[in-house]
């Protein structure tokens, strides 16, 4: 994702009518739907004012259920639009609807109200983290990097081969990090200990189609489990990524791989040892401190999987090994705290987190939950007050690349049902801080949106609506809910651009079409569920090397000066599916499944 700078619906019985993009006024909805319990806000826009009324059909009735005055926003310009609120948040009835201004007759696309509108979608999202496999690939079923990798940095002679295949790719190019993957991977596993019955098993340990009697996520997250085995051979030994900006040679298969890193095309790549210390064979150098981020967020994943292996699958073995590594890694972040950032080799971009007192907390909770020894609830009460709400984005207007990562700090979520109540309080405060502050951005926009349009803003779209998930549970505070809501709405729809965030869904709706990967430019290969980095500042676009756009904006019209989101394969800033940003957002829609 940082990396590229090469140049990239089933209808259903109620199809829409999207005609609304021919008129002067735009109506923007989440396009998924609407639970019935929830509140129900449409963005409706244009160069002049709106004086009607819109009505609610019922489009299986054709009965008008509502008819809604309009309310003008009085928020900050966003363009040179007139902006209006359309609530409708009173009908929860179920059923298949549209809105309709009442006298020139602009229709919106058809949407639903209904218990059911996301039910099963994470499995969608898992069928996007099966295209990333690297090693054997299930959507490909083909077999690619088999000679990943040769070692530098590391306590062996550089270029001693070290078997670091699988993993997951990265984005639509092709290198390997520990730095997401870890992430991915405890977050999968958190989601399906959260929620254990709402996961399918409609896939094998390989990816391919058939039940294996395990649920489709924990087999998702052992690919990366078995990855991370590899980055961490010995108690004392830990690789970071795999691979450099070499990669980004233009589109490619997988299995193809043009890359050239001085053993040939299609050959051996780099494996970079974590030395806790800066790095880079060329030019760009990181900034690493220590390892800590990635020991302690992959010492979670390690924990969360011992307990899930051992107790749900009864795979003793599977379990052991994980606790083996949970307990070594921790250790090792405990001996070299700090941060390991991404290596970059000839181009500027490189994933740049600064941050490891929230991993180590992570990783610490989970392992009193996995062993219940004291020192670890004691250690990670303290990384906890040192993580605090300086480690999130949530906080701040702007960060780098990945500086304040993961964007949710998990581990105050899994610490808080761990401890008295006054630190529970604490915990929740802290969550507490980050979505008020982020409120305050929202209620500067019409579409109420509370990230700041760095590089990946819907990571951090994922992020915050996780956050404010987790704390409603552990505070039971249901002050926000509203807030969640149009959160949500933004990533499917209720947007500038009328477009949801994720590939293929819904699949009768405008989702990403042109997206920023390779599999899609050479193949035509559309998998859906892949979550985009989302719009960026005008100012982040104009000054990123290599971007241009190789097909006409379609949504020149709802551009403007502040941000900017392209449906194009050349815009490798906004329309580029991440591994990480998929995984990312895998607890919040299971959370919205139901059961």
């Amino acid at each position: 994702m940082l990396s590229l700078l090469i140049s990239f619906l089933t209808v259903m019985s109620w199809a829409s009518t999207p005609f609304e993009a021919s008129g002067e006024v735009y109506i923007r909805l989440n396009k998924m739907g609407y639970l019935p319990e929830e509140e129900k806000i449409g963005v409706v826009f244009s160069k002049t004012p709106i004086k009607e009324k819109f009505i609610l059909i019922n489009e299986g009735t054709g009965e008008t259920v509502l008819t809604i005055k309009p309310q003008k926003d009085k928020t900050d310009a966003w363009g040179d639009f007139c902006y209006y609120t359309i609530d409708f948040s009173e009908v929860q009835q179920e059923g298949v609807y549209f809105l309709r201004s009442k006298n020139t007759v602009i229709q919106s696309s058809s949407f639903q109200i209904g218990e059911q509108v996301y039910a099963h979608q994470q499995e969608t999202l898992l069928a996007f983290m099966r295209q990333q496999r690297c090693g054997y690939n299930p959507t490909l079923d083909m077999v690619c990097h088999q000679r990943d990798g040769r070692t530098f940095f590391g306590p062996m002679p550089d270029s001693t081969y070290v078997d670091v295949s699988g993993g997951w790719h990265d984005a639509g190019d092709q290198l390997k990090y520990l730095i997401t993957s870890s992430y991915a991977t405890a977050h999968m596993l958190l989601a399906y200990e959260m929620y254990p019955e709402r996961f399918k098993d409609q896939f094998n340990a390989m990816g391919q189609p058939s039940k294996n009697g395990i649920p489709d996520v924990l087999d998702e997250a052992k690919w990366g489990l078995d990855w991370m085995l590899k980055m961490h051979p010995q108690p004392d030994q830990l690789f970071h990524q795999v691979a450099d900006d070499r990669d980004h040679k233009g589109y490619k298969i997988p299995d193809q791989d043009n890359s050239e890193y001085g053993w040939g095309a299609n050959s051996y790549r780099p494996v970079y040892f974590a030395t806790g210390e800066p790095q880079g064979l060329q030019k760009y150098k990181s900034e690493a401190t220590g390892v800590a981020n990635l020991a302690g967020r992959s010492a979670a994943a390690f924990a969360l999987a011992a307990r899930i292996w051992k107790n749900d699958l009864q795979d003793t073995l599977f379990a052991a090994t994980c606790k083996k590594a949970a307990l070594s890694l921790y250790d090792l972040g405990r001996k070299m705290e700090g941060y390991q950032q991404g290596n970059s080799y000839s181009a500027p971009y490189r994933y740049n987190e600064s941050t490891w007192a929230d991993d180590m907390e992570w990783g610490a909770a989970e392992l009193y939950k996995t062993t219940h020894e004291n020192d670890y609830l004691d250690q990670a009460k303290s990384y906890a007050q040192m993580s605090n709400t300086t480690d999130s984005w949530t906080v701040a207007d702007s960060a780098d690349h990945y500086r304040l990562y993961p964007f949710i700090n998990m581990g105050h979520y899994v610490l808080h049902g761990l401890v008295d109540e006054d630190f529970k309080s604490k915990l929740e405060n802290y969550y507490l801080q980050g979505i008020q502050y982020t409120m305050g951005r929202a209620k500067m926009n019409p579409f109420e949106v509370g990230v700041p349009f760095i590089w990946c803003s819907n990571n951090l779209m994922t992020g915050l609506i996780t956050q404010i998930i987790l704390y409603e549970k552990m505070s039971g505070d249901q002050q926000f809910s509203a807030y969640l809501s149009s959160q949500k709405d933004w990533l499917f729809g209720r947007n500038p651009w009328g477009t949801t965030m994720f590939t293929g869904m819904p699949d009768w709706e405008n989702s990403p079409e042109d997206v920023h990967t390779s599999l899609y430019v050479l193949l035509g290969l559309k998998v859906p569920g892949g979550l985009v980095d989302g719009p960026v500042y005008a100012s982040i676009y104009n000054n990123l090397i290599g971007l241009h756009l190789e097909n006409k904006d379609e949504f020149a019209a709802f551009q403007n000066d502040h941000v900017v989101y392209h449906d194009d394969v050349g815009d490798y800033s906004t329309n580029e599916p991440t591994m990480d940003g998929t995984a990312g957002a895998i607890l919040m829609m299971t959370h919205w499944s139901g059961d």
